[in-house]
């Protein structure tokens, strides 16, 4: 019976855990085993005893987790003794960062062990149960509207009171991918006014169905500003500064701006330059959810509140999803489960077909070596890291994944990719 280890995350700050009670209860059903090491699931909620209840060995020590594991899933890449614990062969299934976390993908080849990055699940019907970008950003678009509302201090929905009437809160999203679709839903639902702006004609329908209004220059290069693929066009300079010119006289009266775009192993495009962070209102909120990868608004900084000469905050809070531990376990680990059914054959035996397109597209290391073709050479830089507020705007607008009935949250890169969100 083959064996999965679920390992405690050790990237500071993480606090999902890659299998929960009940998926641990499913795969060994369909005929996993399951190895858990003590506290893995703790920060999620999820105790030693419940994963022992559904069937899994709680093993004390990392050593004693990996040591007869042909599988490790993880949330976040494996760390050093990790990997150093890994027994020859041995799979790794998790979100690798593979852009970035260059040091990892290394590791791991030099380990000898065969690694998929769930990031890299292309997007085809049958590989939705396991798209891990869509699940976090879900729900990671909800919290940042949580997180906005709390720094915002002022109530967000519309109060008629005896003593008065409080006006509701004014938000901005600025990118219709997954994220930006739930915080548009989770806004509205809150009683916020709520307007969303994206380069794809395509998204206007979704935002209004969602009760938020659209804000574009609706000029005939905007209606044909999407490819047949569902991408976003380059658009000219002399739409970006009609567009710019909306956005920031738009910007200047919101009370809530939430930022979301994204482009696979480049730094985060900037959308809100300093000029239009300086014109908001005093108390007004900036929640930025592409800090990690260099941010989308000029002054964010990692991990921190900053808090502007004009009284508008500006929030950098990484990894929104394991503010909700609980929920974002359950749904990842329920992506990996679906992805293990791919690594046994019709008997049970751990036999992955690498010609799977799904096993293929996610493959990033084997036999020693790097082996996916994005990633056999090095980048010559990674994404910068989120600065303080500089004299010198960008321009750049957000672009988001196509998202029709079912929202994908990013794409996997293309020859011209366009911002996607998270």
């Amino acid at each position: 019976m083959p064996v999965i280890a679920v390992t405690r995350e050790r990237r500071a700050g993480e606090t999902r855990v890659a299998a929960t009670p009940e998926t641990v209860k499913k795969l060994i059903a369909a005929g996993w085993s399951l190895t858990v090491e003590s506290g893995a699931g703790t920060t999620a909620s999820f105790p030693d005893a419940d994963y022992a209840a559904a069937g899994a060995t709680i093993a004390k020590t990392l050593k004693d987790a990996v040591a007869k594991a042909d599988v490790l899933f993880k949330v976040r890449g494996p760390e050093a003794d990790e990997i150093a614990a890994l027994k020859p062969g041995a799979m790794v299934v998790a979100t690798l960062n593979p852009y970035q976390d260059r040091a990892t993908l290394e590791a791991l080849a030099k380990a000898k062990a065969s690694a998929f990055a769930m990031e890299f699940v292309p997007r085809i019907t049958r590989a939705q149960v396991m798209d891990v970008l869509s699940s976090q950003a879900n729900l990671a678009g909800y919290r940042a509207v949580i997180e906005g509302a709390e720094a915002y201090g002022r109530a967000m929905p519309m109060m008629m009171t005896a003593a008065g009437t409080i006006a509701a809160a004014k938000v901005f999203v600025m990118g219709v991918g997954v994220a930006g679709l739930q915080a548009i839903a989770t806004a509205r639902r809150l009683g916020a006014v709520v307007t969303a702006t994206d380069v794809r004609p395509a998204t206007k329908e979704q935002v209004e169905s969602l009760g938020a209004k659209f804000l574009a220059v609706e000029d005939e290069e905007f209606k044909n500003a999407q490819t047949a693929g569902g991408y976003a066009k380059e658009m000219s300079k002399e739409y970006q500064a009609k567009q710019a010119e909306l956005v920031s006289s738009h910007i200047a009266k919101q009370d809530i701006v939430i930022t979301t775009a994204l482009i696979p192993g480049r730094p985060a495009p900037r959308l809100v330059t300093a000029a239009q962070v300086a014109s908001m209102k005093p108390g007004s909120i900036l929640v930025d959810l592409a800090v990690e990868q260099g941010g989308n608004v000029e002054g964010v900084k990692l991990g921190q509140v900053f808090v502007t000469a004009n009284g508008a905050k500006i929030l950098g809070i990484p990894n929104l999803p394991g503010r909700i531990a609980a929920d974002a376990s359950s749904l990842y680990s329920r992506n990996l489960m679906a992805f293990a059914v791919l690594l046994l054959d019709k008997e049970g035996k751990l036999a992955p077909d690498l010609e799977d397109e799904i096993l293929k597209a996610a493959l990033v290391t084997r036999d020693g070596a790097i082996v996916h073709e994005q990633l056999k050479t090095a980048p010559a830089a990674a994404p910068a890291p989120a600065k303080a507020a500089s004299a010198k705007p960008a321009a750049e607008k957000p672009a988001a994944p196509k998202a029709p009935a079912k929202p994908k949250a990013a794409a996997k890169p293309a020859a011209k990719p366009a911002p996607k969100k998270k």
